[in-house]
């Protein structure tokens, strides 16, 4: 197979995955990023390696998560091996507390083939305020996706990846329907193909182009509260609030959804008091802790949360793995093999057609 020259615009989760898998394939790839790699969404984010309530999300995103889910283990430990720095996979399960839809989950889960339980809250959990039923998914785990991010970015450079930093690309070069480069902050470059992975911003990057993507930002809030080992060992999740211990012993609490509040990453009052209120509802114990930080990411928001994948319709040579919204992780392992996949011509590991730039999304 000839050599081509990739460039992969995006220094997140999917950009990193993506020029990962490229690189793997012996392809010359160069990543850029805007800011600083890894330090948007995929810091901001939780790192819980399923959807929330995921029998609400439709079938492609199932299927992207279970390819992903199934692929994580061996992508940590190969990435602890070859940089030390350990991602941290941890199957810590996922307790669902009054879900309301028990039924509709329990078809989901014997549908896909997933463990689902009905357990006593406390008897998995002592923790938590209150007893009671839950439902239970023993075998869904995390990362901790600030040290994937630092893993992969680590990694790619020993695979023959050139990353550039604080480089804003301002505009895609195409010609006669074929890309050819893009213009940036630090002149033009030239590609056989360019990769779109620039998460809530890839909307605006294409949007000049035909079919754009209907990616947008949606602004999430979080806490981290500075805890020991041993207080919280399960991820649990209360309607839209959710906790994630890490192995430290610190915990996560989020997350707000604020849709329409642009581009904007500041905190709120309201959202901290809002966070601890609901953390410490469901374990008293946090507020005897002290909140180590308060922020603020930007999910790259899409219609019912599929993803775009593949190639641009109207550019050859111009992808986009982009659209993940609250998933991004999740997700991210499987769309970068599919991504890969229809870059180099090999039969897709998973049927595009849900994530092409054409197929309608719900709502």
């Amino acid at each position: 197979m000839e050599t081509q020259r990739y460039i992969v615009i995006g220094g997140g989760l999917l950009g990193l995955l993506s020029a990962l898998e490229l690189a793997q394939m012996g392809h010359h790839v160069m990543l850029l990023e805007r800011q600083a790699v890894g330090r948007e969404s995929t810091w901001a984010g939780g790192g819980i390696l399923s959807p929330l309530h995921p029998w609400r999300y439709p079938d492609p995103v199932t299927r992207l998560a279970q390819a992903s889910q199934s692929g994580y283990p061996a992508l940590c430990a190969e990435l602890a091996a070859t940089t030390g720095i350990d991602p941290e996979w941890t199957q810590s399960g996922l307790m669902l507390l009054d879900p309301g839809d028990e039924v509709t989950a329990r078809h989901w889960a014997d549908q896909h083939g997933y463990r689902l339980e009905e357990i006593t809250r406390r008897a998995v959990e002592p923790a938590l305020a209150h007893d009671g039923p839950a439902l239970w998914l023993p075998d869904v785990a995390q990362v901790r996706n600030p040290r994937l991010a630092q893993a992969l970015r680590a990694r790619l450079p020993q695979l023959g990846v050139e990353i550039r930093e604080q480089c804003q690309v301002t505009g895609i070069i195409h010609h006669n329907g074929v890309v050819t480069g893009l213009e940036s902050s630090q002149g033009t470059l030239t590609a056989q193909g360019v990769i779109v992975a620039a998460g809530a911003w890839s909307g605006e990057l294409l949007s000049a182009l035909p079919h754009p993507p209907q990616v947008a930002p949606v602004k999430g809030q979080m806490l981290l509260f500075q805890a020991e080992p041993g207080v919280l060992n399960h991820m649990v999740l209360a309607g839209d609030r959710y906790l994630i211990p890490r192995r430290d012993g610190r915990i996560l609490a989020g997350s707000t959804l604020e849709p329409g509040a642009g581009f904007d990453k500041t905190t709120t009052q309201e959202a901290h008091d809002s966070l601890r209120e609901a953390a410490i509802r469901l374990v008293p114990a946090l507020a005897d802790y002290p909140l180590e930080r308060q922020w603020a990411g930007l999910r790259p928001g899409s219609p019912a949360g599929v993803p775009y994948i593949g190639e641009h319709p109207a550019v050859r040579g111009l992808f986009i793995n982009s659209g993940h919204f609250r998933n991004g992780v999740v997700l991210g392992l499987a769309s970068a093999r599919l991504l890969t996949d229809l870059i180099v011509g090999s039969a897709p590991r998973i049927d595009p057609t849900p994530y092409a730039l054409t197929t309608p999304r719900g709502a």
